[in-house]
């Protein structure tokens, strides 16, 4: 039986804490360890953790210093976690309590990485959203990234892939840290990386969409748009190394273009003019590739107008 870490990032989490161990300690699936890593909280997070620690389980690390987003916190979980795989549980959600088991078929046949579906639910635990995404099995790492960057809307969520701990070590991946988006800038990569992945119908994670889920902030808007654009300049260095097809390259690029330029519309008017600069300055319209009469269309009006590009499905 392979061994599983949950890995739960948190900061001032006093509200959520105690009722998300509570429900990891139920997993049905015994050979697991859950990582909890402190990001600097203020409140009584730690307190509250603390009482968990005599479960040999339960295990505890903290961050001493301010960081933006959950990299540096999902990156020592990883550093710390001593499972063969692991996964990611947001401290305000939850897992079903037979997703590890239901996922052991694949631990027990050495996948790589195993994607599983995300369903949204109200404070009250009331479905909102069934997430729907492709189902495959055996695939490589390109034939996944091939599919999902097209048919699945949670490509980069970390929080719903298990994930063998031996390829993100031999890839010497890491959270880019100070940056949003970081699962945007990384988890591509990871599945580019995998030599066996399956997409599965297993419904085991519950994302909790609650008030402040939903809120927006302009200022971090624009920080996280330009984190975007980091991302990308990453991925395409990445990119001119890995022994990949010409195609797959050109839809690991077709992806970001998308994903950023949809940013534009959390964006004031001022703020957008100056980051279609920045698209334009990486000539990104190239990366809409010409397959077919629909893309030689949106090409066109990429190169014309973005912020109208912006409105077409």
């Amino acid at each position: 039986m392979k061994k599983i870490s949950i890995i739960v990032p948190f900061f001032n989490a006093e509200n959520y804490i105690e009722n998300c161990v509570e429900k990891l300690l139920r997993q049905t699936y015994k050979n697991i360890e859950i990582v909890l890593v402190n990001d600097n909280s203020s409140d009584n997070s730690e307190k509250l953790v603390r009482k968990y620690l005599q479960n040999e389980k339960v295990k505890y690390y903290k961050i001493q210093e301010n960081t933006i987003g959950n990299s540096r916190a999902r990156n020592l979980g990883i550093e710390k976690s001593t499972g063969d795989y692991f996964i990611f549980v947001d401290v305000d959600d939850y897992i079903d309590e037979n997703l590890l088991c239901n996922l052991s078929e694949y631990t027990n046949e050495e996948y790589d990485l195993v994607k599983y579906k995300m369903t949204f639910v109200s404070e009250n635990n009331e479905i909102i959203k069934k997430i729907k995404g492709p189902i495959f099995d055996g695939f490589t790492g390109e034939e996944a990234f091939n599919r999902l960057c097209f048919e699945d809307v949670l490509l980069d969520s970390p929080c719903v892939y298990l994930i063998k701990k031996e390829i993100f070590v031999e890839g010497n991946f890491k959270f880019k840290e100070n940056t949003y988006h970081e699962d945007f800038g990384l988890i591509p990569l990871v599945i580019l990386k995998a030599k066996k992945v399956a997409s599965c119908d297993i419904y085991g994670y519950f994302y909790i969409q609650s008030q402040n889920s939903i809120m927006r902030h302009e200022k971090r808007n624009l920080k996280k748009a330009y984190d975007k654009l980091t991302h990308y300049d990453n991925i395409v260095n990445c990119l001119e190394k890995m022994n990949i097809s010409e195609r797959t390259k050109d839809n690991v690029k077709i992806y970001y273009t998308n994903s950023i330029i949809m940013s534009l519309k959390d964006l004031n008017s001022n703020d957008s003019k100056n980051f279609i600069k920045e698209i334009k300055k990486r000539k990104m319209q190239k990366n809409i590739k010409v397959r077919n009469f629909k893309q030689l269309i949106k090409r066109i009006i990429f190169s014309v107008d973005i912020q109208m590009y912006t409105r077409i499905k």
